[in-house]
């Protein structure tokens, strides 16, 4: 087992997990795989198993049915804390989040208890984003940003984690299955007084594939954003 951790919730990304395998093992980091499905009907599971067989650093989780984004990371952290990893990268299965970046994430996290990755500290980071989908992206963050009071990109997946020094019941305080888990689980870290530092990426538009955040995610993410808030102004949020 090494001290390394690589975490990918996937559902229906066939096409893109080997590739990304591919790539992972160009970095020169040793490092064991979680792949955590949500009962992908493209084969995916198929393909996680034949990679498997042929690499023993390759686990996996094959859930029952799809029970969210965010559910598949406190599941990935309790099973990576109970094998007492030391380092946990979090990444997204469509190929939008580079291997290349986790060598300055674990540089960075030296110093610091999570490393996140920031879409927006440089021009032209969304690479081949239609505007639109460029301009909700950023509204998006404002928005979390300015009602939580916080600097972070928290929207995004491609983290790193000391375990070391965070506690697994902080890291599984959210609560939400879907994509709010992100943004609000880095409220709680941000609020625990853990110490959070963020690194550029570039981020490319999916090339297979579909994004799996529909209209109804989004509606309930801003309802669910909404609550958050008025629970933090009124002192009512619980950290515990």
């Amino acid at each position: 087992m090494n001290d390394i951790i690589v975490i990918v919730p996937t559902l229906n990304e066939k096409r893109n997990i080997e590739i990304l395998f591919d790539k992972l093992t160009t970095t020169n980091i040793r490092f064991d795989l979680l792949f955590i499905d949500d009962n992908s009907s493209d084969g995916s599971q198929e393909k996680i198993k034949d990679l498997a067989k042929n690499n023993k650093n390759i686990n996996y989780i094959f859930r029952p049915k799809k029970m969210g984004v965010g559910s598949a990371h406190r599941e990935g952290f309790v099973w990576s804390y109970k094998r007492n990893y030391k380092i946990i990268i979090t990444m997204d299965g469509d190929r939008t989040h580079d291997p290349k970046y986790i060598k300055y994430l674990i540089e960075k996290l030296k110093n610091f208890d999570i490393v996140v990755t920031n879409r927006f500290l440089e021009k032209n980071s969304l690479e081949g984003w239609p505007l639109f989908r460029i301009f909700l992206t950023k509204l998006r963050h404002l928005v979390i940003s300015l009602l939580l009071s916080m600097p972070y990109d928290s929207s995004g997946a491609f983290r790193c984690i000391n375990c070391r020094t965070v506690v697994l019941s902080d890291l599984i305080l959210a609560k939400k299955d879907g994509y709010e888990y992100f943004w609000e689980s880095i409220f709680i870290l941000h609020k625990k007084k853990y110490r959070i530092r963020q690194i550029p990426i570039h981020l490319p538009f999916r090339i297979y594939g579909s994004s799996k955040m529909i209209i109804k995610d989004i509606l309930f993410s801003i309802y669910y954003l909404i609550i958050v808030f008025l629970k933090k102004i009124l002192g009512k949020y619980n950290f515990k």
